[in-house]
């Protein structure tokens, strides 16, 4: 596997890259659009999909772009979180991603496109959301939007499921990567605060941001993907996993 990009995904997905030859990881590009994402950041992502997707075309190999399961593209209020899902993005991130997504399927080049969760393990870029919750925490106060919820997934397990997708040879699909388990924030944030031995005060924010992902198409994919079950307290052990590292990585960084 090539893998394309140096990040938190790229890094994860090199401990599986010698199993898959003649795949293009695309593990790139934008992961939010804030003030700090100019439109030539846009712009430079569609470039990069374009170029990579002419380069896999010409040499027979296939494209596997990463694209989000999040509420930027399930958040609408009558979304179901499966991948039939998804046509109405509820922010310009989603716009995006939607727009890559559909440059990819455009193209002359074998693809597969998996939409991603909230993915969560040691060295994330601090504004994703539990690196954020965790510094917030620390900071003594937590913004929380009230009644959101989040699928949380840890970084091996979608390694492993990644792995399982490739495996069985799927092309030409869209499938969510996820836990199938959406959680409220505010749960979240109670169990960051246990393991940051922390009590911090919660600032709320009046917006509709719940959302779910179905993993049932992951599922259905082949005898191997039936094993992607997860309990009801998986954030639990998502945290416990990461929050350890997220600490220390704090600690270098201050």
């Amino acid at each position: 596997m090539e893998i394309v990009g140096r990040g938190f995904v790229a890094a994860a997905l090199r401990t599986i890259s010698h199993r898959h030859p003649g795949v293009v990881a695309l593990a790139a590009g934008v992961s939010r659009i804030s003030a700090e994402y100019l439109p030539h950041d846009l712009a430079a992502e569609a470039a990069l999909v374009t170029d990579r997707a002419h380069r896999c075309a010409s040499r027979g190999e296939l494209l596997l772009y990463f694209s989000t399961a999040s509420a930027a593209l399930y958040g609408a209020r009558d979304c179901s979180g499966e991948e039939s899902c998804g046509h109405a993005p509820r922010s310009a991130y989603g716009r995006h991603k939607r727009a890559m997504e559909n440059l990819v399927k455009q193209s002359d080049c074998s693809w597969l496109i998996l939409r991603l969760t909230h993915l969560v393990g040691p060295g994330q870029r601090p504004h994703q959301l539990v690196p954020a919750l965790v510094a917030q925490a620390l900071d003594g106060r937590v913004r929380v939007v009230r009644r959101a919820s989040r699928d949380l997934l840890d970084v091996n397990d979608f390694v492993a499921m990644t792995d399982t997708v490739l495996s069985a040879g799927v092309q030409r699909e869209t499938i969510n990567l996820a836990s199938g388990r959406s959680t409220d924030v505010d749960v979240i944030v109670d169990h960051v605060a246990v393991l940051t031995a922390t009590h911090p005060v919660r600032q709320y924010v009046e917006e509709t941001s719940r959302h779910s992902v179905s993993i049932e198409k992951l599922r259905s994919l082949s005898p191997r993907s039936r094993m992607w079950t997860f309990p009801e307290d998986y954030y639990k052990t998502v945290l416990d996993r990461s929050v350890p590292a997220i600490l220390r990585d704090h600690s270098v960084r201050l």
